[in-house]
Formats: structure tokens, C-alpha cells, sequence
């Protein structure tokens, strides 16, 4: 049986509902690094602020717009949580935030041709790395997290411009693009060069999307860690007893993607916001969308996902999804207690 040394997945991941308003918002267990917010009732952008950047700088990862700054939206990353200002929604909006732990605002990093400032937790496999474009085809960056990331999403900030996804399901020639529904492309210019990441670094085209000169970018790179993270595929059978996923681990958050059929969004759902299967209530990354109900939805199983739908965006009868999930507790840690059934 599968043991992993993350035995409290909530000390690097959790989510969190609250409500609008400036207020001390508290319940995450760590101090965050990464938070991405939504109003839930409400159409309104997905929101993504993090530590390496600071606090006011704001990203929507539905729209290709430069990076903004809103000094009244997150104000500060507290110990158990944060702090957020009048431009937090109004009081009575709906909000659910998803949070990761890093390592604070960052450091130096030399391991590529680009030199990078990275915030890195090795232990939960994420970092988040800033970096200045040179717009050299093969350029490299260092990511910081000592093994190959399996998923990497980057955006420009000095422009605006589509975020860029790199999935190790679809290899180094493809990549997706969070704010669209498009299949992915093979464009190398404007993507990976047609080159894996390696433990240390990452590889980028000479496009501006990814590489301009002088150009300023975020990526937020996962590795996976058994029994906190997975990054895979599986194959839709278009049935509402779908396909079972297994991760390893009961989950707590998990997106999911058609790479097959177009015009398909980007799916979420997490443990929080539907705590009790089947879960119904779904988000679209790329889309302002209110949260969307459905009679069928996900299983969140002790051991992975059980697919209850044929929904185009989840589950068409041969159509390839690939996903990137965390967990609500590990299938068995090296405490040795084991995750049980919803």
C-alpha cells in the first residue's frame, strides 16, 4: 500500500469559504503563498494574488489581462490565513478561496540561462518562480523544486497575453491555455520548445507569451508528491457511471480538462464548497461564471474520483481529460491511519 510522509495535506493545501468584505480572514492552518479567490454566487473574475509579486497585485485566470494592482483587494498573508480590504466583494457575497503554501516572498535563483526569484516548498512540490523574458528560443529557468515539475502554469504580466499550461500528460511538444477551451496546441515558440523540464529547470520558446524581452512572468509550478498530489489522464466513457480515477489519496481539490474536443472549459470542484457526494457544485476557470449546479457530478472517494456525469467538459465516451488534484487526506500516511469514505 502506497504511504506517503505528508500526512496532514492541509498544512500545504486547503480550502476555505468566507464571505466579501474587509476582514481578517482565518481557517487556511498556514500562512499562504498562493490564493486563488472566487465569488461564488455572483459573476465575477477569478482573482490570483501571491507572496513572490505581493499582495495588491492581482491576476484573472479567465482573462488575458496584465497583471493589476488593487491595494484594496488582498491587503496582507497572515499565519492562519489573510487580510482583505473594501475591495473584497461586498459583505454578503459568497467567496471560496484555495490556498498553497510556498516559502514566502522568495529568493534567488541561478540554476538557468534566466536568472529567477523562487518560492519553494520541496516537501508539497510547488514553487512559484518570477521571471524577467529574453526572448531567446531554449531559454531556461530555474523552478527550484529539485525534481521535474509535472505541471506548470504561466502567465505574462507586462502584457496581456493567454495563460500558457505545460501538463507532463501531454508531453513537451503540447501546452493549454487556462483562460480558453481550446485543445492544445504545438506551438514551441509560444510554449516549451519541445523540451521537458528537468529537476532543476524549464524551457521556453521566444514567443512574448512566454519569453519576450525585457517581458515580466509568474509560473506556479507542481511536482507530484505521493499521496498529496497528482497530475494525470483519463479516458471519458460517457456513461453517469464513469471512470474511476485513482490518485492514491481522498481528494480535496480537483480540475479537470478535455484535450480532445474543443470548446470545452476547464472544471472545478473542491471539498468545501460540496462537502457530501455526489458533489454538484463546479466553477470554470476560464469563465466569470457564477458556481453551476448539477444533479451529478464527482464522487471525492478515500482512494480517488469516480466520475457521475456526461458532461462534455468531464466525461465524452473516448475523449482524453488530463487533471491535477490535492488531497483532503492521503489513502495511508506513515502515521499509518488511513483515509475512510465520505
Amino acid at each position: 500500500m502506497a504511504y506517503t510522509t505528508i500526512n496532514k495535506s492541509s498544512d500545504y493545501f486547503n480550502t476555505i469559504t468566507t464571505t466579501g468584505g474587509a476582514k481578517s480572514v482565518t481557517g487556511v492552518g498556514f500562512q499562504p503563498d498562493w490564493v486563488w479567490n472566487k465569488r461564488r454566487d455572483s459573476t465575477s473574475d477569478h482573482h490570483i494574488n501571491d507572496a513572490v509579486r505581493g499582495s495588491s497585485k492581482l491576476l484573472y485566470t479567465n482573462a488575458t489581462t496584465a497583471e493589476q494592482t488593487n491595494a484594496n483587494f488582498l491587503t496582507s498573508f497572515d499565519s492562519d490565513g489573510f487580510t482583505t480590504g473594501s475591495g473584497y466583494w461586498s459583505s454578503s457575497a459568497n467567496i471560496v478561496a484555495w490556498n498553497w503554501k510556498a516559502n514566502g516572498t522568495g529568493s534567488a535563483n541561478t540554476d538557468g540561462s534566466i536568472n529567477s526569484t523562487v518560492s519553494v516548498n520541496t516537501t508539497a512540490g510547488f514553487s512559484i518562480v518570477s521571471f524577467t523574458g529574453n526572448s531567446t528560443s531554449g531559454a531556461t529557468v530555474g523552478h527550484g523544486l529539485g525534481v521535474a515539475p509535472k505541471m506548470i502554469i504561466l502567465k505574462l504580466l507586462s502584457g496581456s497575453d493567454n495563460w500558457t499550461i505545460y501538463h507532463s500528460s501531454l508531453g513537451n511538444t503540447k501546452r493549454l491555455e487556462l483562460n480558453n477551451t481550446n485543445t492544445p496546441s504545438t506551438s514551441a515558440t509560444a510554449g516549451w520548445n519541445n523540451t521537458s523540464p528537468t529537476t532543476s529547470v524549464f524551457s521556453l520558446g521566444n514567443n512574448g507569451q512566454v519569453n519576450g524581452s525585457g517581458q515580466t512572468y509568474i509560473a506556479y509550478c507542481f511536482a507530484e508528491k505521493q499521496g498529496y498530489s497528482k497530475f494525470g489522464s483519463y479516458v471519458g466513457n460517457g456513461n453517469a457511471d464513469g471512470t474511476f480515477v485513482y490518485l492514491g489519496f481522498k481528494p480535496a481539490f480537483f480540475i479537470t480538462k478535455n484535450t480532445t474536443t474543443g470548446s470545452s472549459s476547464w472544471m472545478l470542484y473542491d471539498n468545501k464548497r460540496d462537502p457530501d457526494n455526489q458533489m454538484a457544485e463546479y466553477l470554470y476557470p476560464n469563465t466569470n461564471a457564477a458556481a453551476g449546479t448539477s444533479s451529478s457530478g464527482f464522487d471525492f472517494l478515500s482512494n480517488g474520483i469516480k466520475i457521475r456525469n456526461t458532461f462534455g467538459d468531464a466525461n465524452v465516451n473516448g475523449n482524453t481529460f488530463i487533471y491535477m488534484a490535492f488531497a483532503e487526506a492521503p489513502l495511508v500516511g506513515t502515521n499509518n491511519i488511513p483515509a475512510t469514505a465520505r
